[in-house]
């Protein structure tokens, strides 16, 4: 059975009939639209009431305005209704239905539902001075999803010739007595753990302050709130919803803990200090797994249930609640957290639970299991940890897509650059055109120029460093990041060719991921210049480091393949197949990429020992903000582990490659053939 909800809709079950249409007004004393209460006259009936609501002239306009009073929160006038009864008191328990529940809508219909073909049921059944009513109640307890709906009734008596509501707590809930009360019982199973590829935990313990109230305490339950509201700061300015704690506040077991937020010591704690003495504020400090203990920008962190994050992951989860709110927790927080159980039960003046009255079944947290593996994640961690600037890497298996690290150093300011950074890949790009040129009918000993500066389509272009030469193969030309000669090679190839290639590296597609990612954007050129441009990764070309990282995978493999990540829930791009690149451009395409790094500018990517490295390093300037900035690149592989490696700024990023090959990482490939 689904969660409940506060979800209020017109075709609901309730029927306006004849002249009784009021509309619909926000709930008295709310500031948002989330307090909608609808109101109507006799016409708020369950479906299927007959004209039995008529029969009894004489005690309807009683129960009728009973009955609006009551919905629209005019207590006061319904207890004038009534008899047997201090009116004050029984004013204080109808308005204590809303708040004891936190109800977001109550509706009241006259009547009860029958089944499809079943009699109608009379609405209001008189004997002599005496007369019973029955009547229907509908109540949402969260943002969507199944109200609450029982039968209930009320006894009257002519009083003087005027009908009387008799007062009994039955007429709130037919197992209501004196002096009990209702309360909401929310049951949330401990969150589920996130693993590595070897079902190891992603996430720590760290001391953790839990804060909360004893809400049967609070002298003042919305004073106190909104004291917290004012020196809770989280995150930059985010907000917690008072109105939102106010009500489950009212709504929660008076003798319980009820937490509030749930934060890194000593953050709860200085919250608690800022508060007046006597607030009623409780902070309970724990050991509790809250932190990411690898890739935190991609894993994500946990945190409170801020107004506007309860907006993004929606119901059922509350103000109080522990949620992602970032990366994996966040985009799989129903799956991570499961829903919780909801009951409404009535209590005893000494907050004992006498019968429930209601359950709504929750679903049950579920973990989820990465592809990351510890001994890449480490190394890649280890071998960014010391770069001056924010740097980012990737690691995956190029056979199956499997990404096999993800990380950003902290310079990366808490950003997942690895997987979302937005960089032109400069002459790292040059593998995309490469592979379209060979196609073309070029080889690796193709001679070719690599003049200091080259004119194509009336825009001069230049090598990195002022690098020059003479003819020489292409292969050469390649390690040697001669941007010139893909410059000049780029009026070889039309323009539906180079782009199809970027597509065929699977550059701007869609990977089936389920964790963000940015897959790349490769412009059109209109003219030779523009060609040109991009072909030696400029003129507008963003790709991110886990899209460079499969560029190369595609190299040492043969096919490219879309990554992933998550093998539960499982990602979509695990079931997709694999995309065959040309075998003799591809194997010519294998040679240039290990003469970079064998001879050329990424030299200093070689290992000693172990399999061989291949790979490209560039470095490409761009502007952001005004800004000139610099990228360095490594794209590469060794047997099955391709990498790639972004650093912001002037950088070798050709020895972090180097590094991070010699930080435990296999030298076969998953065959367990040396490369």
């Amino acid at each position: 059975m689904s969660s409940p909800g506060r979800s209020s809709s017109a075709s609901d079950g309730f029927e306006r009939h004849g002249g009784g249409g009021w509309g619909r007004r926000r709930r008295p004393g709310s500031s948002t639209p989330r307090r909608v209460v609808s109101v109507a006259g006799c016409g708020l009936l369950v479906a299927s009431v007959t004209s039995g609501c008529f029969a009894e002239p004489s005690a309807m306009p009683t129960v009728r305005d009973f009955l609006i009073a009551w919905e629209v929160g005019n207590y006061k006038a319904a207890a004038r209704l009534t008899t047997g009864a201090d009116k004050n008191a029984v004013a204080t328990q109808l308005g204590q239905l809303r708040r004891q529940l936190d109800a977001a809508s109550l509706r009241l219909g006259l009547g009860l539902p029958t089944q499809s073909g079943g009699t109608p049921a009379k609405a209001i059944t008189k004997n002599g001075d005496n007369a019973v009513a029955r009547f229907a109640v509908k109540i949402d307890l969260g943002e969507n999803g199944q109200p609450w709906t029982y039968e209930s009734r009320m006894r009257l008596r002519r009083v003087d010739g005027d009908w009387k509501v008799i007062w009994d707590p039955s007429i709130i809930h037919p197992r209501l007595r004196e002096g009990m009360r209702l309360a909401v019982l929310t049951e949330v199973s401990p969150r589920a753990p996130i693993y590595d590829s070897d079902d190891k935990r992603m996430l720590r313990n760290v001391r953790t302050d839990i804060v909360g109230v004893y809400p049967g305490q609070l002298r003042d339950p919305e004073k106190t709130l909104e004291q917290l509201t004012k020196v809770t700061k989280i995150d930059g300015g985010r907000k917690l919803d008072t109105e939102r704690l106010v009500g489950r506040v009212n709504s929660a077991p008076p003798e319980r803990f009820l937490p509030l937020l749930t934060l890194r010591h000593p953050l709860g704690v200085a919250i608690a200090q800022r508060m007046p003495q006597n607030s009623g504020l409780s902070v309970q400090t724990i050991w509790a797994p809250i932190q990411s203990s690898a890739a935190p920008e991609l894993v994500g962190e946990l945190g409170p249930a801020t107004a506007d994050r309860l907006q993004q992951v929606g119901a059922p989860y509350q103000p109080g609640d522990t949620i992602g709110v970032s990366g994996i927790q966040l985009l799989l927080q129903r799956w991570l957290a499961g829903t919780p159980t909801v009951r409404v039960v009535a209590q005893d003046p000494s907050g004992r639970n006498v019968q429930e009255l209601r359950s709504w079944v929750g679903q049950e947290p579920q973990p989820v299991r990465t592809t990351l593996d510890s001994r890449y994640q480490r190394s890649a961690d280890q071998t960014l940890a010391r770069v001056p600037a924010a740097a980012s890497m990737v690691a995956l298996r190029p056979s199956t897509g499997e990404v096999l690290a993800v990380a950003n150093n902290k310079l990366a300011g808490g950003r997942n650059l690895a997987m979302e950074g937005q960089y032109p890949p400069g002459l790292t790009f040059g593998i995309v055109s490469a592979e379209a040129l060979l196609q073309r009918g070029l080889t690796k000993n193709t001679q070719t120029e690599c003049p200091a500066t080259a004119t194509v389509g009336g825009q001069t272009f230049s090598n990195p460093g002022g690098r020059a030469g003479g003819k020489r193969s292409l292969q050469l030309n390649f390690a040697y990041s001669c941007a010139t000669t893909i410059a000049q090679l780029s009026t070889r190839l039309d323009t539906a060719t180079l782009m199809a290639e970027a597509k065929r590296f699977g550059l701007g597609k869609d990977w089936g991921l389920t964790v963000l990612a940015f897959t790349g954007t490769v412009p059109t050129p209109r003219n030779d210049a523009e060609k040109a441009a991009v072909a030696i990764g400029q003129g507008g070309v963003r790709v991110s480091p886990l899209a460079m990282a499969l560029v190369a995978g595609a190299v040492e493999t043969g096919s490219w393949r879309p990554p992933y990540l998550l093998r539960s829930p499982q990602d979509p791009s695990s079931r997709y197949p694999a995309q065959a690149l040309p075998s003799v451009a591809t194997s010519d395409l294998k040679d240039l990429v290990r003469r970079s790094v064998y001879q050329g500018t990424a030299r200093d990517a070689d290992v000693s020992s172990g399999g061989k490295v291949s790979g490209v390093y560039a470095t490409a300037t761009y502007t952001e903000n005004g800004k000139e900035k610099v990228v360095s690149w490594f794209v590469g592989s060794r047997a099955d582990t391709a990498v790639a490696i972004a650093v912001e700024g002037r950088y070798n990023a050709a020895q972090l490659a180097s590094t991070f090959f010699r930080g435990g990482i296999p030298a076969t490939s998953s065959t367990g053939a040396a490369r």
